[in-house]
């Protein structure tokens, strides 16, 4: 796709996607053989939920089929959210991501590498992250720079326990805790 035709897709689309209080990400046009499809990604703070995403597919359709933005051939519309390994390039992508796993590329000013760390905090300058400790050894907080991280992309986590199923965790332990003294103090009141 000629980055005019992006442009044009991008401004005639943007404003209909933030007029349902989504963010327009990503704007790309493939071809298959002879069927074009036209991939639109959306997000919000909050996420997109299906309902949001049908009402912008309704609209973008609607628009596109008024315009000849995609020309006179047949094409697919395909809307949808950033998969669960997004790339981070957008402050707002950062923001988003916090509390999530992240795998950093680094600059070569910055010593290059790669490094994987949780997201704590976003501001207007950087990001401090958290990098999870190896070997029993204890996560260590770090500071990187927006001008230091080349790419970032979050990484999907299987098995990780979410704040509510820690917390859940630690009631489980205080009852279990309060039954065990409870317990002990039956014991006692026996043999006294």
């Amino acid at each position: 796709m000629s980055t005019t035709q992006s442009e044009r897709l991008r401004e005639l689309l943007e404003p209909l996607v933030s007029s349902q209080g989504l963010d327009l990400e990503e704007v790309e046009v493939d071809s298959v053989g002879r069927k074009r499809v036209l991939r639109v990604v959306v997000d919000s703070d909050t996420g997109a939920d299906l309902d949001q995403i049908a009402d912008v597919s309704r609209a973008l359709s609607a628009k596109l089929d008024e315009t000849d933005a995609m020309g006179e051939g047949e094409y697919t519309l395909e809307v949808g959210t950033p998969g669960a390994e997004r790339e981070l390039k957008e402050h707002r992508h950062y923001v988003r991501a916090t509390d999530r796993l992240v795998r950093f590329q680094l600059t070569e000013a910055s010593g290059a590498g790669e490094l994987i760390a949780r997201i704590l905090k976003v501001d207007d300058t950087g990001v401090d992250v958290e990098v999870p400790g190896v070997k029993g050894r204890k996560p260590t907080a770090k500071r990187l720079a927006f001008e230091d991280i080349a790419k970032a992309r979050v990484q999907v986590e299987f098995n990780r326990k979410n704040k509510t199923d820690e917390q859940d965790q630690h009631d489980e332990q205080d009852q279990q805790d309060v039954r065990e003294e409870h317990e002990t103090h039956e014991e006692n009141a026996e043999e006294a």
